[in-house]
């Protein structure tokens, strides 16, 4: 059952790169039947990461310890609570939820524009698809959350896709548990809303290249974005609140977070986002800031990358960041 999840992912990033192709071979040729073929994998890709994402949810509710990533972030005892949490508590499981979160958004956009911009949709499909594809490798290849344990014929415990030779399947009896400091109710609130924030500003990024790509850095894509951008703001604005709250009950920093290296790198894409979503109103009632609007939001989605890599990589040492990794060099 479980490595119908690693399957899953193996297909979905197929089908992204084919939709990546599709959609930039048929935006360039004018070729509406591939063009839509490329649209429609965005479809074909949130369902299939769907599915991982239901099997590693489902693995973590049943206690199967013979996942690596259930065995190291639950026990039996964990409330039901804290078991959903910990699908976003380690490094691989956060990654497959922010993966599921980029399609969700790719979905609703594609819907949102089905009948809008349909010059430059094709290059907004296309970069939404490419930052799918890029996690669904880190995923795969850097954090694969359905590696089983095995016991080696040397007697030692591995952990691995795949059966090695002369290897047997391991069942502990019981997991690890979760973090303590993430067993608290803003942690489970706290990340969603934080990489809906992140993951969000895509959309008006991938917006921001598609009317690039089409020379038309007019008027039209900043009102198509308006909301696109708002949103995840304000997502990002709850997350940064709530992780607040959740340092002040946890670490005891008396509510001053600002100075941890992981706090600042949210921070960071929260300040050029605030500018941008000023920016853009006045771009719509003046015609004014059109390159300004155009490297804010590249900043803010590179930032947003930025911190992903700072969390992630092992190149700082915080209470958030995650253990040194293969992460970092992807």
């Amino acid at each position: 059952m479980t490595d119908t999840g690693f399957l899953a992912l193996v297909l979905a990033l197929v089908f992204a790169i084919y939709g990546i192709v599709a959609s930039i071979v048929g935006g360039r040729r004018d070729l509406p039947e591939l063009v839509a073929s490329g649209r429609n994998t965005i479809y074909v890709v949130a369902g299939l990461v769907s599915v991982a994402v239901a099997v590693l949810l489902q693995s973590l509710l049943t206690d199967n310890f013979n996942l690596e990533y259930v065995a190291t972030h639950t026990e039996r005892s964990l409330p039901v609570l804290y078991k959903f949490s910990a699908l976003w508590g380690g490094q691989a499981g956060s990654l497959l939820l922010w993966t599921i979160m980029s399609c969700g958004f790719a979905v609703a956009v594609t819907v949102a524009f089905r009948k809008s911009a349909l010059s430059f949709r094709p290059y907004v499909n296309a970069v939404l698809l490419l930052n799918i594809a890029f996690f669904i490798s880190v995923v795969l290849f850097a954090a694969n959350p359905f590696k089983h344990l095995w016991h080696t014929a040397t007697g030692g415990i591995v952990s691995a896709m795949f059966q090695p030779a002369g290897a047997t399947a391991i069942v502990p009896t019981d997991g690890q548990g979760l973090n303590p400091q993430l067993q608290n109710y803003w942690m489970v609130i706290h990340p969603i809303a934080l990489y809906l924030g992140f993951v969000g500003m895509t959309i008006p990024f991938a917006c921001a290249v598609g009317a690039l790509v089409t020379r038309q850095v007019g008027n039209t894509w900043i009102k198509l974005i308006r909301k696109w951008a708002l949103v995840p703001w304000l997502l990002l604005t709850l997350g940064i609140i709530l992780g607040s709250q959740w340092a002040y009950i946890e670490l005891g920093w008396g509510g001053y977070w600002a100075w941890d290296p992981v706090e600042n790198a949210s921070l960071l894409p929260w300040l050029t986002a605030t500018a941008f979503v000023h920016s853009i109103t006045i771009q719509e009632r003046r015609g004014m800031l059109k390159v300004w609007n155009m490297v804010l939001i590249g900043l803010t989605w590179e930032l947003t990358l930025f911190g992903t890599f700072l969390t992630r990589s092992g190149v700082v040492e915080s209470v958030h960041a995650f253990a040194q990794s293969p992460i970092g060099p992807m």
